[in-house]
């Protein structure tokens, strides 16, 4: 699909890519993204930021792809670095460790995207989560067994690692904050109704390869989301109980794995309150491997 600009003429689908030493895993991305892309569909931007690794030559080995070096790890100011450079629209942040094929990218588009017959799209899409648990310690997979079930991720769109925004979406703020939460601040930004999960689009995650490493991710995520929601008003808190009541309670044979979702959670949280917001990105590396990644 190659979209157009007000004046008719094609232009392309600009996908804003901040990666910070994700050498292991973007080659694959990129090769998600673009494995059945016509030429110029999209027009790509990859941002590495504080690397250490090879994450930008890794970049400039897929052709048409655009890398702009940041010297400090920010993935705000790379994602502004990016929007710089972008010029088409619709526009897809997209995480650097998620798998979102050509097809997913394209039904993205089509639903922030005006119909032929001018009923208007969406302002802001999300694909549907899909996590690999495969291989993974039984606490990380009955964690994933209550989080992928969780209602508050029902049309919203944090959580998957890809959002892509229509131009009017785009309008709605001028620069990502300094905060690491850009998906759950852009969520902020739009009601139900302006934004909606893709059912016919999937973001593939990997998850993280030991209970530690999950534990440093929640701890990591719960205090960049506090620290969002005490510079921006428009950021909802979440229910605390909705594991117990919207998922357990109604299946019973869950209650084991809630328990040990419940107790994750909780030493997440104790974790989050002591080290404060996280100025460097918050990410697990156990999941960013060629061999333990799970997403091949």
């Amino acid at each position: 699909m190659v979209t157009t600009d007000p004046g008719g003429r094609p232009g392309p689908i600009s996908v804003v890519i901040p990666a910070h030493n994700e050498e292991a895993v973007l080659g694959q991305t990129l090769r998600t993204l673009l494995e059945d892309a016509a030429p110029g569909e999209f027009e790509v931007v990859v941002v590495p930021n504080g690397c250490t690794d090879a994450t930008a030559d890794v970049a400039r080995s897929y052709r048409g792809v655009t890398v702009l070096e940041l010297p400090a790890s920010s993935k705000a100011s790379a994602l502004n670095a990016g929007e710089e450079l972008a010029t088409g629209f619709p526009r897809i942040y997209l995480d650097a460790d998620i798998q979102l094929s050509t097809a997913c990218a394209r039904a993205l588009v089509a639903a922030v995207t005006p119909t032929p017959d001018g009923r208007p799209g969406l302002l802001a899409a999300a694909p549907r989560r899909v996590v690999v648990t495969a291989g993974r310690p039984l606490l990380v997979r009955a964690f994933y067994t209550i989080n992928r079930r969780l209602p508050v991720y029902r049309d919203t769109l944090f959580g998957r690692g890809a959002i892509a925004v229509s131009r009017s979406g785009r309008d709605r703020f001028d620069r990502f904050p300094d905060a690491f939460a850009d998906d759950l601040f852009l969520n902020s930004l739009f009601a139900v109704g302006e934004r909606a999960e893709v059912a016919s689009a999937a973001a593939v995650s990997a998850t993280p390869l030991r209970t530690r490493d999950l534990l440093h991710r929640l701890a990591r995520v719960r205090a960049a989301n506090r620290a969002l929601r005490t510079t921006n008003d428009g950021v909802p808190s979440t229910r605390g109980a909705s594991w117990l009541f919207d998922v357990a309670l109604p299946r019973p044979w869950l209650l084991p794995a809630a328990a040990c979702y419940l107790a994750l959670t909780l030493l997440a949280e104790f974790a989050a309150r002591r080290a404060g917001a996280q100025a460097s990105w918050g990410r697990d590396d156990s999941s960013r491997t060629t061999t333990g990644g799970g997403v091949r």
